[in-house]
């Protein structure tokens, strides 16, 4: 049996309290498997860690994923701690998923990272982050990163993560297959959601290692109402900036066809899904009450 697991984004909007709080508690109470939250310096959204520890804060059940979590720029050991952190006071439910950073010139300044350095950073810094949580003395001296004898405290709950990656490009996916633990993909359709994985699995196996077939997952954004040209606009552009052309109700159904989609995406093969609102609802309650109506029973295993 499949185990399928829903979860859910808010899109990127400056920080509401009052806002934030209702979609959160209203994720905990309606049955949803976790809150992701996306990270962009020079969006509008604010930091992904200060938003789960806030989120950690209100509720006791919901998984907390970062989707995804730019690696390059990080100093690796901070990293560590910070997240081990977040998952000890969250009783064990930090999901963290990472990626080399939106392909933004202000971003990268942001961060301190030229394009070019990021691949080589996150492909240098993941193997230390599982180090760090192991407990792991390390003496490290690499191209970007350098220890001597480093230990950092304190430890995840279970002692260490199951990482996942985003990405889409080749060399991101077989990134993924090499180093990862799960794949995390955004604005796909099933058909490269699927291609996707393969590739991946394939990679993963030339490396002589294997990722779980329950570890593979899309960002889902879906929308309510008709298609505007500028959403049509929007919807297409980001599927082209990810996987090339693909019509809107490939990447983002409207929600009453959202089970279908999702359905689709099982067939090819995913089945960790974070749903996103390409727009803010008017009324978190309502619109996760539709939601819930709309495809939760798919959840299960």
């Amino acid at each position: 049996m499949v185990i399928v697991r829903i979860g859910y984004m808010p899109a990127a909007a400056p920080p509401d309290r009052d806002g934030f709080t209702a979609l959160v508690q209203g994720l905990e109470r309606e049955g949803f498997d976790s809150l992701w939250v996306s990270e962009r310096p020079t969006g509008p959204a604010g930091d992904p860690v200060v938003a789960l520890t806030y989120a950690a804060a209100l509720t006791s059940r919901i998984k907390l994923g970062t989707a995804v979590m730019a690696l390059p720029g990080r100093p690796p050991a901070l990293v560590a701690q910070e997240l081990a952190s977040l998952d000890l006071l969250s009783g064990g439910r930090l999901l963290p998923a990472f990626g080399l950073g939106v392909r933004n010139p202000g971003d990268q300044q942001a961060f301190g990272v030229r394009r070019e350095e990021r691949a080589a950073m996150l492909d240098e810094a993941l193997p230390l982050l599982r180090r760090f949580w192991a407990g792991d003395e390390v003496t490290h001296h690499g191209a970007h990163y350098d220890y001597d004898g480093l230990r950092i405290t304190p430890r995840p709950a279970k002692g260490g993560f199951d990482v996942w990656l985003g990405g889409a490009s080749e060399a991101e996916l077989r990134r993924t297959g090499r180093i990862s633990d799960g794949w995390l993909a955004s604005f796909t359709t099933p058909a490269e959601g699927e291609r996707g994985r393969l590739l991946i699995q394939a990679a993963a196996a030339e490396a002589g290692r294997e990722i779980e077939e329950e570890h593979f997952g899309a960002v889902v954004p879906y929308r309510r109402g008709p298609l505007s040209p500028e959403l049509e606009k929007r919807i297409t552009g980001a599927a082209r900036r990810v996987h090339g052309p693909a019509a809107p109700d490939d990447v983002a159904p409207p929600l009453e066809a959202l089970e279908a989609h999702l359905k689709r995406l099982v067939e090819a093969g995913l089945s960790k899904f974070v749903l996103i609102p390409l727009g803010p609802p008017e009324d978190w309650d309502t619109e996760l009450a539709a939601v819930r109506d709309a495809v939760l029973h798919l959840q299960k295993g």
